[in-house]
């Protein structure tokens, strides 16, 4: 069992502490979702891997310029890229980006017909695409279950004692034998928008968490209500 986990702690008491827990977070951001826009597959994957080392709000606010300009694998991939930097400039390591978006879109015009697949297998073969995004994309643009370990996520699951993992997919796959496999993406969603909202790396908010009760590293922030009221964020800001 995880060091930080209760003392004497089974699992199956660990499994359904942590399904307590998603519980009450499913509660307390009843509007948890991808905070990145998108319209389709395409634009997911697209915007997903612009948002390493930036804010989803950052991303959000280029996209309409982006796809108005390229609006599919084909038109991304015969771009030209002077333009397609200029784009997505604010965003940081806009040449990276740059380089990663028309890699990208020509491997899904020469191995896919331009669609994006619908496979985890497919999806990380594809140029600057790893686990995580490639389960954002499957979980918000197919439905199709997956957990996403960002940040956020990997703080959370180690301070709840839920794994000790510390490499992602590992952790994906200790987490996911916790939950059903109807709950992975749903799950993602609500740790990581409490992340941001509530539990962060710094600082988190102990004395305004609505799972304090059932979080062995409860006390790592202030306890007080008050104080830590004022260290809750109203809406993520990465």
């Amino acid at each position: 069992m995880p060091q930080n986990s209760p003392a004497g702690e089974t699992r199956t008491a660990l499994v359904r502490r942590a399904r307590r827990i998603n519980r009450v977070l499913a509660e307390t951001y009843p509007d948890a979702r991808c905070e990145l826009d998108f319209d389709n597959p395409f634009e997911l994957l697209v915007v997903t891997v612009l948002s390493a080392q930036t804010t989803d709000r950052r991303v959000n606010a280029v996209r309409p310029t982006l796809f108005a300009a390229y609006p599919d694998a084909a038109a991304m991939a015969a771009a030209d890229r002077d333009h397609l930097e200029q784009i997505v400039g604010p965003l940081g390591f806009f040449r990276a980006k740059t380089e990663s978006l028309l890699k990208l879109s020509a491997a899904l015009v020469e191995h896919h017909g331009g669609e994006v697949p619908g496979r985890l297998d497919d999806l990380v073969k594809l140029p600057g695409v790893g686990r995580k995004t490639a389960n954002v994309v499957l979980g918000n643009a197919f439905d199709v279950p997956g957990i996403t370990v960002d940040t956020h996520f990997g703080r959370l699951v180690r301070r709840f004692g839920w794994t000790e993992q510390t490499d992602p997919v590992k952790v994906e796959h200790e987490i996911g034998a916790l939950f059903p496999k109807r709950d992975w993406t749903m799950l993602s969603h609500h740790l990581i928008w409490h992340g941001r909202r509530r539990c962060h790396a710094r600082t988190p908010a102990c004395g305004a968490c609505p799972v304090a009760r059932w979080c062995p590293s409860y006390g790592e922030g202030p306890t007080d209500p008050e104080e830590s009221a004022l260290l809750v964020r109203t809406e993520g800001r990465a």
